[in-house]
């Protein structure tokens, strides 16, 4: 009996660990991609959210939801236009919510697009999140996810970065080509950015690519134009009234998935604007709640 006692205290105590863990390195050795120079990272705290600027070496913070074996692990990417992340209501905030739930949650702090610090700029953020992907599954056993209910996430820019994700994961853009599985077994997508066409968002598209974009640039970086019937079922949630990120986007994106009979779930809010986060103010529907109920549909909890 002390014997199991103690095991159970072991367990407790690394999934503790694990939760109250700092950011740790993204990559085990080199990252890719990569110029050497002065990490200039810096976070401020504006209304209540904290922003980090300037990110250029990539890390990661796990959330664990407790013991338990084979439980699903959302991977969060914060918005922020590709210009800064915006760590708290669409990062640590959204992780302690799905801990709540039962779910493990991992918060990624991608790499901003930087030429100063990129061989090529564009694909950083994508490596990045191929590469949580990749470590997701690698600690999968340890961290008690089901390697098989891995989900991508992300909000405005985060969700260009998530629709990324699930778009183009038959390219290893890391350059390992190890054979891992970069494919996340769903997505969830709130006020995301889809396109880099004329009702995408500029500045996403800018901070990305630069002012000069190709033909090619602008296929390959609109996510609706890259949907095949291997692209993972999704979530989305968006308001009509949203100045900054049209919801055409979110539109446009689930009529592509449905083509192709891919399971798509959309809440569209009346209003709600930009950003808002897990509370959209305008209204009295939570749209996590309906998160968790999409979950359990898919099979996930």
């Amino acid at each position: 009996m002390k014997k199991i006692v103690l095991t159970l205290l072991s367990i407790v105590n690394l999934s503790f660990c694990l939760m109250a863990q700092g950011p740790q390195a993204l990559y085990p050795g080199a990252v890719p991609n990569y110029i050497d120079g002065p990490n200039e990272q810096n976070v401020a705290v504006t209304n209540g959210i904290t922003r980090i600027a300037k990110v250029t070496i990539p890390t990661y913070q796990f959330y664990s939801a407790g013991p338990g074996a084979n439980k699903p692990c959302v991977i969060v990417c914060p918005g922020g236009g590709y210009g800064i992340l915006a760590s708290s209501h669409e990062g640590s905030d959204i992780a302690k919510k799905f801990n709540e739930k039962g779910i493990h949650a991992l918060v990624l702090f991608y790499r901003l697009p930087d030429a100063k610090r990129q061989i090529d700029k564009r694909i950083a953020p994508l490596q990045d999140a191929q590469q949580a992907i990749r470590v997701t599954r690698q600690h999968a056993a340890e961290w008690g996810i089901d390697p098989k209910k891995i989900g991508i996430m992300g909000f405005s820019a985060g969700g260009h970065l998530a629709a990324s994700v699930a778009t183009h994961f038959n390219k290893d853009y890391t350059g390992m080509n190890d054979g891992a599985n970069l494919r996340p077994d769903f997505q969830i997508l709130l006020y995301p950015v889809i396109s880099f066409r004329s009702f995408g968002h500029q500045g996403s598209a800018k901070n990305l690519i630069g002012p000069e974009m190709t033909a090619e640039d602008l296929h390959l970086f609109s996510n609706e134009e890259q949907v095949t019937s291997q692209t993972p079922p999704a979530f989305l949630v968006h308001a009509a009234d949203d100045k900054a990120v049209p919801v055409k986007n979110s539109l446009l994106y689930v009529e592509k998935l449905s083509d192709l009979n891919i399971s798509s779930d959309l809440h569209v809010y009346a209003k709600g604007g930009h950003g808002f986060g897990l509370n959209n103010k305008t209204t009295s529907d939570d749209w996590f709640e309906s998160l968790v109920k999409w979950f359990k549909t898919q099979s996930l909890l």
